[in-house]
């Protein structure tokens, strides 16, 4: 930066200051922020596939079936997959490159800069963390059901938002992020180990419905497998897909343009992969086992989609699909309810393990933030035993605890896919200007066609969020301000880059004189 740079460009420039990969990397062979190496390629594929085998599949076959796509949901899922993959690409060379927790926000830091670093941060602090409720909020009702079927009930007011009046508290949400907690703090190594197990029940049952569903499937429901286009009708209101509002287009429901709109839904199914990224600093071999574990994990459960909803559709008419449970209410219309039992069973047990993985990525970002100085240091520190981030697990855990417990979040939950759909556009972004501004780096795994694969990913991903309402963009947007008032009243100033630039190295915390700049 020239010396001659006016004050406001220096501001400007200060926004943007870069963290380069090198110091990322020193950063975490301090001993206080220093996080245990202990995962392999099979855990990480385990963490993957763990946390995309959940709601999505379980409950948005039946309604996107319904009300977008009928029998060629399979085809939606395939769109979906395919934009995840070209974001994957992107993920893939960014974790075996740069292999230090933060995912998206540590990739932006080295590429974009401090002040797009921190958004795509406090993005994936609302993406997780809403996420981690939301699906608490879900496997409480999962566990109610069943509980109920045993003829055991639970009072209102301990039932969160099932009818309770006047005070209501979910209290089965609340306890499963409360025990997920423990179990992170405790360490990673027990983390996967339990996520191991629950996925191994979560994909049995998925190979039950594929399995067993298959016997049942009638030729005559999959007519007609693309049904006839129905135009939505056109409407000025903020539940609108933005890209009614703003081109006057509304996207169909059935026909070709039917499946990319089930597409922009079913993609909450997919939402997870990247979380993978996020344990990159914990992986011993991160350049070999980063692509694998992220690239793995997606084409399993692509597939494992794919079968399910084209079973599900065979075994009952796409118009007669139940929106809130149609694996198990597809297997009671054919006259199999024990089956039905199984899936509900499945459903409940396999829904902790993306609660566990959603907590692991939120507080690995945070961590990292902290230990960069965007958020206290005092949530930098590991445990001195367990090698864990203790402090920011603990704080996010029962915020999120008392959130789950409290709050209705239907509609919020939308914020997940944005948030989502957000960080793939800078990951893509990034790893097109890093390979310009850093080509002398060893890429473990490098992204094919770049820039083409990139900008593919882009485009893709933001035709997926113009399909989302209006009123998701608005409140995303509240949420970014607020992020950027945040960062100009403290992150600006107290960032480790900051604090190199105002003092000698040695003086700046976890610094030394052979790293300054």
């Amino acid at each position: 930066m020239s010396r001659t740079t006016s004050v406001g460009g220096r501001h400007v420039s200060t926004l943007f200051r870069t963290k380069n990969v090198e110091q990322s990397i020193l950063d975490t062979e301090e001993p206080e922020h220093s996080l245990k190496k202990s995962l392999s390629a099979l855990d990480l594929t385990v963490f993957g596939v763990g946390v995309i085998i959940g709601t999505g599949i379980f409950v948005l076959t039946g309604q996107v079936a319904k009300n977008n796509a009928g029998p060629a949901v399979s085809l939606a899922f395939v769109a979906a997959g395919v934009v995840c993959a070209l974001a994957a690409l992107c993920y893939a060379e960014f974790a075996s490159t740069v292999p230090v927790a933060g995912s998206a926000y540590t990739f932006s830091y080295a590429s974009l800069g401090e002040l797009p670093a921190w958004i795509i941060g406090w993005d994936l602090v609302l993406e997780f963390a809403l996420g981690t409720a939301v699906v608490a909020v879900g496997w409480s009702g999962y566990i109610r059901s069943l509980l109920d079927n045993a003829g055991w009930h639970l009072p209102d007011y301990l039932a969160g938002r099932d009818g309770a009046h006047g005070f209501g508290f979910d209290i089965l949400a609340a306890a499963l992020v409360l025990v997920l907690t423990c179990i992170l703090v405790l360490g990673m190594k027990l983390s996967a180990r339990i996520t191991s197990i629950v996925v191994a029940i979560k994909v049995a049952v998925v190979l039950i419905v594929i399995i067993a569903g298959a016997f049942f499937i009638t030729g005559h429901n999959y007519k007609p497998f693309i049904p006839p286009a129905q135009p939505v009708p056109a409407g000025g209101n903020l539940k609108a897909p933005l890209i009614q509002l703003m081109f006057g287009w509304a996207p169909a429901n059935f026909g070709v343009m039917g499946i990319f709109t089930a597409a922009s839904v079913v993609f909450f199914a997919f939402i997870g992969f990247d979380i993978v990224a996020t344990a990159a600093e914990e992986t011993r071999n991160p350049q070999r086992d980063m692509p694998r574990g992220i690239l793995g994990s997606l084409l399993i459960c692509t597939v494992l989609y794919v079968a399910v909803s084209v079973v599900v559709t065979g075994m009952q008419k796409y118009t007669r699909l139940s929106v809130e449970a149609p694996l198990a209410d597809a297997f009671k219309a054919i006259g199999h309810p024990w089956y039905a039992g199984v899936i509900s069973f499945g459903a409940a047990v396999g829904l902790t393990t993306v609660c566990l993985i959603l907590l692991l990525g939120q507080t690995r970002v945070f961590f990292a933030m902290s230990r960069d100085g965007l958020l206290p240091r005092f949530f930098s520190r590991v445990h001195p035993r367990f090698k864990t981030p203790h402090r920011p697990t603990i704080l996010l855990g029962v915020i999120i605890a008392i959130v789950a417990g409290f709050t209705s979040l239907s509609e919020l939950a939308e914020l997940v896919n944005i948030g989502t759909l957000f960080a793939f556009v800078v990951v893509a972004l990034s790893v097109i200007i890093l390979r310009r501004t850093r080509p002398d780096l060893p890429r473990a795994f490098r992204t094919p066609w770049v820039p083409f694969v990139p900008i593919v990913s882009v485009c893709a991903t933001l035709w997926l969020m113009l399909n989302l309402p209006a009123e998701t963009w608005l409140r995303f947007a509240i949420w970014m301000v607020i992020g950027i008032v945040v960062y100009m009243l403290y992150g600006r100033t107290h960032s480790r880059l900051a604090l190199r630039e105002q003092a000698p190295a040695g003086d700046v915390p976890g610094t030394s004189a052979e790293n300054a700049p």
